[in-house]
C-alpha cells in the first residue's frame, strides 16, 4: 500500500488534544486495511519522527435512523501514534 495514502487525517477533539499536550501522542484516522507497522512507517516517512509505538482501535458504525428508513454509518480505525522523547509534529504546534 502506498504510505502517503495509510492516513486519512488528524483527529482533532478535545481528547486527542489533550493526549497530544500532556503525553506527546497524536491522533490519526488511517485507512482501515492497514496494520500498525504500515501506519508507523507512513507517519515516520511524511513527518520526518521517530515512532515508539502505535496503538490502533475500530469504531463500528452507529445505527442512524431517520422516520422509517434506518442507515448504518460507516466504520473508522484510529491509530494513535506515540513518538520518542522530545520530538514533536511541526504541523500540530504552529499555532
Amino acid at each position: 500500500m502506498n504510505l502517503y495514502s495509510v492516513l486519512k487525517r488528524p483527529a482533532l477533539t478535545e481528547k486527542s488534544n489533550a493526549l497530544r499536550e500532556n503525553e506527546g501522542k497524536y491522533t490519526f484516522l488511517v485507512n482501515p486495511e492497514t496494520s500498525k507497522l504500515e501506519i508507523k512507517k507512513a507517519v515516520k516517512k511524511v513527518f520526518d519522527v521517530d515512532v515508539a509505538s502505535v496503538n490502533v482501535s475500530v469504531r463500528r458504525g452507529k445505527l442512524k435512523r431517520r422516520g422509517m428508513s434506518i442507515g448504518l454509518q460507516a466504520k473508522t480505525k484510529r491509530a494513535v501514534v506515540t513518538l520518542q522523547k522530545g520530538q514533536t509534529i511541526k504541523i500540530f504546534e504552529d499555532r
